[in-house]
C-alpha cells in the first residue's frame, strides 16, 4: 500500500477535494431519512400542509446538495485516478527501459506486459473507489448507526451485534482473498505468455498443422485461469451475501421488537431507523467491495513495485568518457554466461580488430557468434574479462555514447509500424535525401520500393508483415547505413537474399564502409571468404582466427565448413 500512498500524495489537493465531496454528498444521503421522519410524524400527523412543503422543500435542497457534491466527487475521482495511471504506466515503461536483457528475462516479457496494463488498472480503480466510496462507507456507517440510536436506543444490542458479525466476516474476506486474487494475476501472466506465444508464431503453426495443439495449450491456461478466478469469486460469493444477511436480520429484529413490546414509537422515526439499517447494509457492501479491491490492489501494487524496485543488472557508469576507436575493438579473455544458467557460452576469448577492418564471424549453430556481438553492444555484461573499444573498457562508457557508435542488423528483421521511409529515419529523422537513397540504393532496395505504389510512402503492418523476408532484411540493413555508425554489426542479416542479390549487398557494403569496422556474422563460408579477419567459433570457443588462407591451413573446423559449403574445387 505504500506504494499507492506515495502516487496519492502527489494529487493530494485533487484527493482531498474529492474527499470533501464526498462528504458533503454523504451527510446530505444520512439527512434524507431524518427529514423524511420530520415529515411524517411533524407534519403529516398534524396534517400540517404548509409544514409538509417546508419541510419536503428542505429535503430537496439536501438532496440537490448531495448531487452537485456527487458530481464534484465523480470528476475528481475520474481525473486523479487516471492522472496516477497514466504516470504509473509511464514510470514503469521508464524503468523496463533502462532494464538490461538479463532484467527482462528474469521478469518476462508476458508479465512485464501484464504489470502494465491489468496491475496499473487494478490500482486506478482502487484509487478511484477510494474517493468515491472508501471514505462515504464509514461516514454512512458510523452516522446511520448513530441516528439508529438517537431514534430508537433500545437497538443498541441489535446494531452492535450486526457490526461485530460483519466486521468478522470482512476481515475473513479479506485474509482468504488476498492469496487468491494474486494467483490470479499469476495465471493472467501465463495467459498473456501463451497468446503472444501463438501471434508471434503463427505461421508456423498453421504451416505445421499444429492449431489444435495450441488450441489445447492456451485452453489449459485458461482453464488454470478461469480456476483461479473461480475460487477467488467464491471466496465473494459467500461473505457479501453473509453480511447482507446479517443486515436484514437487524432489520427483522428491530421492526419484531418494536412490534412484539408494543412501544409507543413514532412511525416516522421507525422508517427513519429502517431506511439508516439499509444504509448500514448498503455501507458494509461498500466497504465488503472496497476492501476486495484493496486485496487485488494490494496484489498488483506488489507487482509493480517489484519492477519498480528491480536493480538494473547492467550498472550505467557515471564517468563520461570519450569513445576513440583509433586503437580498434579488443575481447581480453572474454567468458559468459546467461544469469539462468551456469553453463559458459563463451569461454576465454582474445582477440584483437583494428580500426575500418572487417571481421566475419563464423561457426555452427548455438557456437557463440550472435552472443558475442550482444557482449559488443553491451546487452549483457561479461562474466569474466574485458572488451575495449579504442582503449576504453565498454563498462567505463555511457550506453549511449557507445551505441550511438554502432548499428545492428539482426537475422530477424524487426520493423515498425509506419511507412517505409519513417523506418529508415527512424532514430535519424533529420538525415538526408541524399544519405536516405545512397543506403536505399546499396542494400538493394530500390527495385522493390519503385513497385509499391506508395513507393517511400507505404505503410506497413506491423512487423512488416506486408513484406518479404529478404525485403526486411534489405530495408533493416538500409536503416543501419542510414545512422553512419563507426561500428557496423551484420548478424546473419543476408538468410534470406539469394546469392546474386547477396553478393551485390556485401559489395555495396564494402565500398560503402570504408574506414568503418564491419563484423559480419554467417553460417555461410562465402560471405566470409574476403573479410580482413575471420574468427571461427565452436562451442562458445575462439577455435581459430585470421585470413581465409590462414584459417584453411591452420584450422580444421574452418576447413571442414569450407570443404562441406564449396567443396574442393
Amino acid at each position: 500500500m505504500k506504494l499507492i500512498i506515495s502516487y496519492i500524495r502527489r494529487h493530494l489537493m485533487g484527493f482531498c477535494l474529492a474527499i470533501l465531496f464526498l462528504v458533503i454528498e454523504s451527510f446530505c444521503d444520512l439527512m434524507q431519512p431524518m427529514m423524511m421522519s420530520k415529515i411524517v410524524d411533524d407534519a403529516v400527523a398534524s396534517g400540517n400542509a404548509t409544514l409538509v412543503l417546508k419541510l419536503g422543500m428542505m429535503m430537496l435542497g439536501i438532496a440537490l446538495i448531495g448531487a452537485a457534491g456527487a458530481v464534484g466527487r465523480n470528476y475528481f475521482a475520474g481525473h486523479i485516478s487516471q492522472t496516477i495511471g497514466k504516470e504509473m504506466r509511464s514510470e514503469l515503461y521508464r524503468k523496463i527501459q533502462s532494464f538490461s536483457f538479463e532484467n527482462i528475462d528474469h521478469l518476462e516479457t508476458a508479465s512485464l506486459i501484464t504489470r502494465i496494463t491489468n496491475d496499473v488498472a487494478q490500482i486506478q480503480n482502487f484509487i478511484n473507489g477510494c474517493m468515491r466510496i472508501l471514505v462515504k462507507a464509514p461516514i454512512i456507517c458510523i452516522g446511520a448507526i448513530g441516528f439508529i440510536i438517537i431514534q430508537t436506543p433500545a437497538q443498541i444490542p441489535v446494531v452492535v451485534c450486526i457490526l461485530v458479525i460483519a466486521t468478522v466476516l470482512i476481515i475473513g474476506n479479506m485474509k482468504l482473498g488476498y492469496p487468491r486474487f494474486r494467483k490470479v494475476q499469476i495465471k493472467l501472466d501465463a495467459l498473456n505468455d501463451v497468446s503472444r506465444s501463438y501471434l508471434n508464431l503463427v505461421r508456423v503453426v498453421k504451416a505445421f498443422g499444429q492449431e489444435e495443439q495450441e488450441k489445447e495449450r492456451f485452453g489449459e491456461v485458461a482453464d488454470e485461469l478461469a480456476v483461479a478466478n473461480q475460487s477467488a469469486m467464491r471466496v465473494n460469493a459467500v461473505f457479501n451475501p453473509l453480511i447482507s444477511l446479517v443486515v436484514n436480520l437487524g432489520i427483522v429484529v428491530l421492526l419484531w421488537t418494536a412490534g412484539y413490546e408494543g412501544r409507543d414509537i413514532e412511525i416516522g422515526k421507525l422508517m427513519a431507523s429502517v431506511n439508516y439499517m439499509t444504509q448500514v447494509l448498503f455501507a458494509l457492501g461498500m466497504v465488503s467491495n472496497i476492501l476486495n479491491n484493496m486485496i487485488r490492489a494490494n496484489a498488483s501494487a506488489s507487482r509493480v513495485k517489484e519492477v519498480l524496485e528491480e536493480v538494473p543488472a547492467m550498472i550505467e557508469t557515471t564517468k563520461d568518457k570519450e569513445i576513440d576507436l583509433a586503437e580498434g575493438i579488443s575481447f581480453e579473455d572474454v567468458s559468459f554466461h546467461y544469469p539462468s544458467t551456469k553453463e559458459y557460452t563463451l569461454e576465454h576469448m582474445t582477440f584483437h580488430i583494428p580500426r575500418g577492418k572487417t571481421c566475419g564471424i563464423i561457426g555452427s549453430t548455438g557456437s557463440g557468434k550472435t552472443t558475442l556481438t550482444q557482449l559488443l553492444l553491451r546487452f549483457y555484461d561479461t562474466t569474466g574479462g574485458k572488451i575495449k573499444v579504442g582503449k576504453q573498457d565498454v563498462k567505463e562508457v555511457k550506453l549511449k555514447a557507445l551505441r550511438e557508435k554502432m548499428a545492428l542488423v539482426s537475422q530477424k528483421a524487426l520493423l515498425f509500424s509506419g511507412t517505409i521511409e519513417s523506418n529508415l529515419r527512424w532514430g535519424q529523422p533529420g538525415v538526408s535525401e541524399e544519405k536516405l537513397k545512397e543506403a536505399i540504393r546499396i542494400s538493394q532496395c530500390e527495385g522493390f520500393i519503385a513497385d509499391l505504389d506508395q513507393g517511400l510512402q507505404t505503410v506497413l503492418g506491423q512487423g512488416g508483415i506486408n513484406l518479404s523476408g529478404g525485403q526486411k532484411q534489405r530495408l533493416s540493413l538500409a536503416r543501419a547505413l542510414v545512422k553512419d555508425p563507426e561500428i557496423l554489426i551484420l548478424d546473419d542479416c543476408t538468410s534470406a537474399l539469394d546469392a546474386t542479390t547477396e553478393a551485390k549487398v556485401l559489395q555495396g557494403i564494402s565500398t560503402y564502409a570504408k574506414g568503418m569496422t564491419t563484423f559480419l556474422i554467417t553460417q555461410r563460408i562465402s560471405t566470409v571468404m574476403k573479410a580482413d579477419y575471420i574468427l571461427c567459433l565452436e562451442n562458445g570457443k575462439l577455435v581459430g582466427k585470421g585470413t581465409h588462407d590462414e584459417l584453411m591451413e591452420q584450422c580444421s573446423i574452418y576447413h571442414e565448413i569450407y570443404e562441406s559449403q564449396i567443396g574442393g574445387e
